[in-house]
């Protein structure tokens, strides 16, 4: 017998009994799947042994960020596998994880197969077959060279090239009845775990809808997104053209020196884009107010900046204005349920001062801007005053642009609404997408430290309560902006590792972050890390890893 500790209490166990076992004792105390056993501070998949003595054991469900990822790889190896056998060859029946969408996940297949109703219908029969069959999702330890093989075998070049810059002399491979992958993360021990999904046919490609961290044990119906996913397609496209869709290709052309080429098409490529919007605000000829929103680090600021350039060669005269700066005063500011300070919430803003300001502004008054002081966390008035010509125009940044509730006052001919964010378009490999969530992180990171004074520690610790502000008050209104730009540049994350590490490396096992840093660390662990030289001071990067020529 071997005695755990639970939750204070002392069990015993047979020798040999998995973290499934004792699991499976303790499910009815949770509303939602466990997925993940957390053994003295580490993580254990469902399928491992117990075997420490007085062991301090606890569990995560599909409620917790790393229990919900488990079960999302999880779900996604079912449907690789199925798609395979309904096509009856593993290197025909190929698809690639592009991004997600809502609570789905949009898959593009490579194959000679159309995804028809009855191409889904079989592949949704033949999930469910697997998952009812309970089949175990095992794991075993490869050389890198024999892992490169095993994948060359099944046509699987991308996980071949990601290999070839590995550094370790293992890696861990899943296999589920024959087909082998590699997966960037916990895996549940067996197809019977993976109960709830659905899988439709969307656009050329195949959707994957999942249940949500929020809401475990339901599928959503899926709201389609029609502008973002237009956006997201055209970044894949361009990602396609040039050859770097995966992190081996990125590396791949770091060690060719190639990399020169890619940022300088990366930067013309957003320039081109920037200079369309400002187009477009120019033809319309009554806009006003260019609003700006997007999550964190987006780049919200440097966009202004570009896009404020780009406004000027069309003889308009534009005055960056950030929302931030009619923040209410600090003892007005709202907290949440934790008491804390709650920044992202509308009411955080003085809504109506601003408003009015914008009125008079439009009405051609002169008007005084306030400047809102962080460190006192007051807003005060220093004599910058305005005053609206036929050609000048406000470029409006903050996260509630595109809420008509910030702006109710002004009329919606005068306003250009712009939705910015960092929509990654590099994979892992075919089957392992990057959150885009991961890479604002990243960039959030390296800022806070940069100029903030803040450690890694903090921002994730304060990260949690920021997506939360993201998921209420921005990612609604997406598809009410009249242009979507996405900051992401496909080789950044490379820079960032460089100043990154250091910082994820400061965190220690004890801190609640800790788990979350080692997974970045991991993560970064993939990149070849580069310098920033030769990236130009007016790229939107430049907002994070520093060197912009803008004021940021």
């Amino acid at each position: 017998m071997i005695t755990v500790k639970i939750n204070g209490e002392a069990r015993q166990f047979p020798k040999g009994s998995t973290f499934e076992k004792i699991a499976k004792e303790y499910q009815h105390n949770f509303d939602a799947p466990i997925f993940i056993a957390i053994e003295n501070g580490k993580i254990r998949e469902l399928a491992k042994e117990a075997k420490k003595e007085d062991a301090q054991i606890s569990f995560l469900t599909m409620r917790d960020k790393i229990g919900h990822s488990t079960y999302v790889r999880s779900a996604t190896l079912l449907l690789v596998k199925a798609v395979a056998d309904v096509v009856g060859d593993i290197q025909k029946g190929k698809i690639k994880v592009e991004f997600s969408l809502a609570q789905g996940y949009y898959c593009s297949v490579k194959g000679d197969f159309a995804v028809t109703e009855d191409f889904i219908e079989k592949v949704k029969v033949r999930m469910q077959e697997l998952v009812e069959a309970d089949i175990p999702i095992r794991k075993q330890a490869y050389k890198i060279d024999k892992a490169r093989e095993l994948f060359a075998s099944q046509g699987m070049e991308d996980k071949e090239e990601l290999f070839w810059y590995r550094r370790s002399s293992y890696v861990n491979i899943y296999s589920l009845d024959g087909y082998y992958d590699y997966n960037y993360g916990y895996m549940v021990p067996s197809t019977g775990y993976i109960k709830l999904f659905d899988v439709q046919a969307y656009k050329e490609g195949i959707l994957l809808i999942l249940p949500t961290q929020d809401q475990p044990n339901e599928i959503l119906p899926f709201v389609p997104r029609e502008k973002l996913f237009a956006t997201l397609m055209e970044s894949k496209n361009w990602a396609e053209d040039i050859g770097v869709e995966t992190v081996g290709d990125l590396n791949k052309a770091i060690c060719e020196q190639r990399l020169q080429d890619v940022v300088l098409m990366q930067e013309a490529l957003q320039e081109r884009k920037i200079a369309e919007i400002a187009s477009e605000i120019a033809r319309r000829g009554n806009v006003k107010f260019v609003m700006i929103a997007g999550p964190s680090s987006s780049g919200k600021t440097t966009l202004s900046h570009r896009l404020s350039t780009q406004l000027r060669t069309h003889g308009l005269k534009p005055h960056p204005i950030a929302v931030d700066d009619y923040f209410v005063n600090r003892e007005l500011t709202p907290r949440d349920e934790n008491g804390d300070y709650n920044f992202e919430c509308l009411e955080a803003i003085d809504v109506e001062r601003f408003n009015k300001d914008m009125l008079d502004l439009l009405a051609g008054e002169t008007v005084e801007m306030p400047r809102f002081n962080f460190k006192t966390g007051q807003r005060e008035y220093l004599g910058n005053y305005k005053t609206l010509g036929e050609d000048d125009i406000l470029v409006i940044e903050g996260i509630h642009g595109l809420n008509d509730k910030m702006s109710y006052a002004l009329p919606q001919e005068s306003k250009y609404k712009i939705y910015i964010s960092a929509l990654t378009c590099l994979n892992v490999d075919e089957h392992n997408r990057i959150p885009t969530t991961d890479g604002r992180l990243l960039r959030r990171m390296v800022r806070d430290a940069r100029t903030r004074g803040t450690n890694a520690k903090r921002t994730l610790e304060m990260w949690n309560s920021v997506r939360r502000g993201e998921e209420q008050n921005i990612f609604p209104y997406q598809e009410s902006a009249d242009a979507m730009f996405n900051s992401a540049t496909i080789y950044e994350l490379a820079m960032l590792k460089i100043h990154a590490e250091p910082l994820l490396f400061g965190i220690k096992k004890e801190d609640p972050e800790y788990f979350e840093a080692k997974r970045l660390l991991k993560f970064l662990g993939y990149f070849l890390g580069i310098g920033s030289e030769e990236l130009p001071t007016n790229s939107i990067v430049r907002e994070f890893v520093g060197g912009s020529c803008f004021k940021v």
